[in-house]
């Protein structure tokens, strides 16, 4: 096993799983980090489903680790293992820590390199422009999404959407969720509510396309699919771990107020892999990300842990869905509104430019 240590001054910090915001607050305040990742690439995720329709908008949304992280050793290996000091990899990387970031995410099986990540989304996108239907299976943030998004640059296409809820979005309010029905409906995608699809059993017929079947014995006709049901948290690898009794009955870590793992004091944990009990989306791994790297900062530095900052998720969160290039549904604390305002604080640009500047990068 190759072993490497961090500075003994300032101490050294593993971060598993990147948390884009979280990598670049830390790089840029402390002197000594180390990231272990599988990938050797960065993906501003909420961008992915414009990509699809517009492969080329991937060029400014997946971004090398080395253009980013100008402060730090990268060690892009799939973690295999944590113990109380050190973390090991599957290149047989043994590194010590004296404080640790757990930032996996969810699962999610893309490519680990860039080029053929870029490729994937070529792929799809010649699907799109081939099919004249298409299945998308959930109702989701990523179903409705990827449905609008199709529904405007492909309107030509039919479009279903089946999703096993009894109303779209049920992670933000009815209002909301109603609003975006009729928007899609509008835009001649095909809503079936309260059903599942059976992936098993698909079939093909005459003329290329598939044969899909309902829970309710509904059939649909569609060239290809996407499925854009929950994907699970990036945790199971911890259940063989020195953290295994961390993880609570969905497979997310416990952390307290500070974001550190419940029974750790060196060990944190920030973005979907937690256990906090808010909607998993960007904008609250950004804010775990000020708050873990605060933090770090003031226990690195010798600070008293009374200084330490509290992460307090918000009871009525500002959550915005993109639908389209133009529009979008927004729920704030006092109102729900749907359409070309929403759409000009989000979908043009998805903050990819916004992201980038973060990052220290050219926005464009």
């Amino acid at each position: 096993m190759r072993r490497v240590r961090g500075r003994a001054r300032p101490q050294g910090s593993i971060v598993c799983g990147l948390t884009l915001h979280f990598c670049q607050r830390l790089f840029t305040r402390l002197e000594a980090a180390q990231t272990d990742h599988r990938k050797d690439y960065f993906e501003i995720p909420w961008a992915s489903l414009r990509a699809t329709v517009e492969p080329l908008f991937a060029e400014r949304s997946l971004i090398h680790h080395k253009d980013y992280l100008v402060n730090g050793r990268l060690i892009v290996s799939k973690v295999t293992s944590i113990t109380h000091k050190e973390v090991l990899t599957a290149d047989g990387h043994q590194v010590a820590y004296d404080y640790l970031v757990v930032a996996t995410g969810h699962y999610d099986p893309v490519p680990v390199t860039r080029a053929d990540r870029f490729e994937e989304y070529l792929i799809e996108n010649k699907k799109i422009k081939a099919a004249d239907s298409i299945l998308i299976v959930g109702g989701g943030p990523t179903g409705v999404e990827l449905a609008a998004e199709i529904a405007v640059d492909f309107p030509q296409k039919k479009v279903t959407l089946v999703h096993d809820g009894s109303r779209l979005l049920e992670f933000i309010g009815p209002k909301a969720s109603d609003k975006t029905l009729e928007w899609l409906k509008n835009k001649n995608v095909e809503v079936k509510l309260m059903q599942s699809v059976d992936m098993s059993s698909n079939t093909n017929t005459s003329g290329g396309n598939r044969t899909y079947f309902t829970s309710s014995g509904e059939t649909i006709k569609a060239d290809f699919h996407f499925l854009c049901t929950g994907k699970p948290p990036g945790s199971e690898w911890l259940r063989e771990t020195y953290l295994k009794d961390r993880i609570d009955n969905f497979g997310r870590l416990k952390v307290d107020e500070n974001l550190r793992v419940k029974g750790h004091r060196n060990i944190f944990a920030v973005g979907d892999v937690t256990d906090i009990k808010e909607p998993k989306q960007g904008y609250a791994a950004q804010k775990h990300s000020l708050v873990a790297a605060k933090n770090l900062k003031v226990l690195m530095s010798g600070g008293n842990e009374s200084k330490l900052a509290k992460y307090e998720p918000r009871s009525s969160p500002k959550i915005i869905v993109s639908l389209g290039r133009q529009d979008a549904v927004a729920q704030f604390p006092f109102t729900t509104i749907i359409g070309l305002v929403p759409g000009m604080i989000k979908s043009k640009d998805l903050y990819v430019g916004k992201t980038r500047k973060k990052m220290g990068l050219n926005p464009k």
